[in-house]
């Protein structure tokens, strides 16, 4: 126990005594480089418990800016922290709560172009992201570089934690060989998170990064940890290897970083062979001053709508639309408006509407939101 300072000894005695960490135990977190990729809802609480814990040099990548909305689960920031650098904040909070721990900022976005260099020199990789190509990148380097991967994700009531480590288990592509339809992949933003699942998950995965620095335990390799939050339950599914993967396999045929973003925006421009006209909020603001006959309809949720809304707009979101089209067959041959927070749901709307033979279809370029900024500022943000 020489090697540690009073104060240390002060601070880490619950370690250093217990058996199965101890003073060894602790020398190894001191000595440990963890990585993690976003400092959002899953980066948040695993790096504060990493930092707590004393891993001594933590990394955290993320290019992002605190907003509001973030507040209701990242739970290293506060409301003064709002339009602040995520890495920069974040450090300020975790150095506060453990001078020994070493924080490297990395305020870039992880892309094919950086993804090797920014991976490299660490013992384990910590995926608090929630985007494909940010997954498959990570992914991808780990499985070259032979370190382990610890990977969680959450959406609405459920989340998900392993560990990939193609040394002795799969990787990531074992388990998704691909990414999925970009209209089959909802975000946190448009999806719904319950504001406590991502410190469950997130806890967890700072479980696992601990396990394998300390060489104890049995790390979710190839164990798929699946949470329910509204069951209060957990279960627990093999992964197995997949001998013919295309990054960690007998033959690989991927062999460098690949940049998934263009990949996805080339999977979103198939799904959407159909050409979406778009109004910006001026150009709609003019058609019903003027009286144009014309519907407006809101494909966002109810809650969205009785926070704000555009006067004369007829709301059925997204999820209902298709069950609903009889109601819509009025305007069969005449112009529809659709609209939602942003675009992303309101683009899909008009995808189906186009595809169900309706006419004259076209989107709000900047949906709700910019509506309030550019027109009507009496229409609430959120």
């Amino acid at each position: 126990m020489s090697v540690f300072s009073p104060a240390q000894v002060s601070r880490y005695k619950r370690h250093l005594f217990l058996e199965g960490v101890g003073p060894e135990g602790q020398e190894r977190l001191l000595g440990a480089r963890v990585l993690i990729v976003g400092v959002g809802g899953l980066g948040c609480p695993a790096s504060l418990y990493l930092a707590a814990a004393g891993v001594g040099h933590l990394a955290l990548v993320d290019f992002d800016r605190v907003d509001v909305s973030n507040l209701q689960r990242q739970v290293l920031y506060d409301t003064r922290d709002v339009g602040r650098s995520k890495v920069e904040v974040a450090a300020e909070r975790l150095g506060a709560l453990n001078p020994d721990v070493q924080i490297e900022q990395i305020s870039e976005k992880l892309e094919a172009s950086n993804a090797e260099k920014i991976l490299q020199g660490y013992d384990v990789i910590v995926d608090g992201t929630d985007t494909f190509p940010s997954r498959y990148l990570m992914n991808d380097v780990c499985v070259w570089s032979g370190m382990p991967l610890v990977s969680g994700s959450i959406q609405r009531f459920e989340g998900h934690v392993i560990v990939f480590d193609a040394r002795r288990g799969p990787c990531y592509r074992c388990l998704f060989p691909e990414p999925p339809p970009p209209e089959l992949a909802p975000d946190c933003a448009t999806a719904g998170v319950l504001g406590v699942l991502p410190g469950v998950v997130g806890t967890l995965e700072a479980t696992e990064v601990i396990k394998l620095v300390l060489g104890k335990g049995e790390p979710l390799v190839g164990k798929l940890l699946v949470y329910d939050a509204l069951a209060m339950e957990f279960r627990t599914f093999t992964v197995p290897k997949d001998p013919d993967c295309v990054v960690c396999g007998k033959n690989p045929s991927i062999r460098e970083p690949i940049d998934y973003e263009q990949f996805c925006a080339a999977a979103q421009g198939e799904a959407a062979k159909i050409d979406v006209p778009e109004l910006d909020p001026q150009e709609l603001r003019q058609r019903l001053a003027s009286g144009e006959d014309l519907l407006l309809l809101d494909v966002r949720e109810r809650f969205e709508w009785e926070v704000a809304r555009i006067d004369g707009a007829r709301l059925v979101p997204l999820r209902e639309l298709s069950g609903r089209l009889a109601e819509l067959e009025p305007w069969r041959k005449r112009l529809v408006v659709v609209h939602c927070y942003k675009a992303a749901r309101s683009h899909q709307a008009c995808q189906l509407l186009l595809s169900k033979g309706f006419e004259q279809v076209t989107k709000l370029r900047t949906g709700i939101d910019g509506w309030s900024l550019d027109v009507d500022a009496s229409v609430p943000r959120y």
